[in-house]
């Protein structure tokens, strides 16, 4: 990983920013990829109640989602145990907050604008992309240079 960074490091409009919204856009795809067969593997292979399959394909992805944002996306420093301890609780806090954002706005577009639930998905994962990185971004994870400046 350290290589690829040196190399893109060589484009010069290539800043932390950006490599922050790659890699959070990458790390998301693998999430999606994670949540989408945990789901198919309970509901569909194994036959469970979709309710209960979409819940732990969500605990999955959150899990996967959590690891590869702190180490991969935002280098987060939690250098004590109540740093680490607010670190995860907002994280999953903050993911059960768009959980429910995802559920109303599916509510809405698939019930009141008769949206393709499939479609609905689509566009509603995309605004909880967005609200999970800048979550993510500002709220959660907190780099050695943000430590140093408190």
């Amino acid at each position: 990983m350290k290589k690829i960074r040196a190399l893109l490091d060589k484009i010069p409009w290539y800043t932390d920013e950006i490599h922050s919204i790659v890699m959070y856009l990458i790390m998301g795809g693998f999430t999606t990829l994670i949540n989408i067969a945990t789901f198919w593997l309970f509901a569909s292979f194994l036959n469970w109640d979709y309710r209960i399959a979409n819940g732990i394909a969500w605990i999955a992805s959150v899990l996967f989602a959590y690891l590869s944002n702190k180490k991969y996306v935002f280098d987060s420093y939690t250098p004590t145990r109540k740093d680490r301890f607010r670190e995860i609780t907002s994280f999953f806090g903050f993911r059960f907050l768009t959980f429910i954002v995802d559920t109303i706005v599916m509510i809405i577009l698939v019930s009141f604008f008769l949206m393709n639930e499939t479609w609905a998905k689509v566009w509603t994962n995309v605004i909880i992309l967005v609200l999970n990185y800048v979550f993510s971004k500002f709220f959660i994870f907190k780099s050695k240079k943000q430590h140093i400046q408190e």
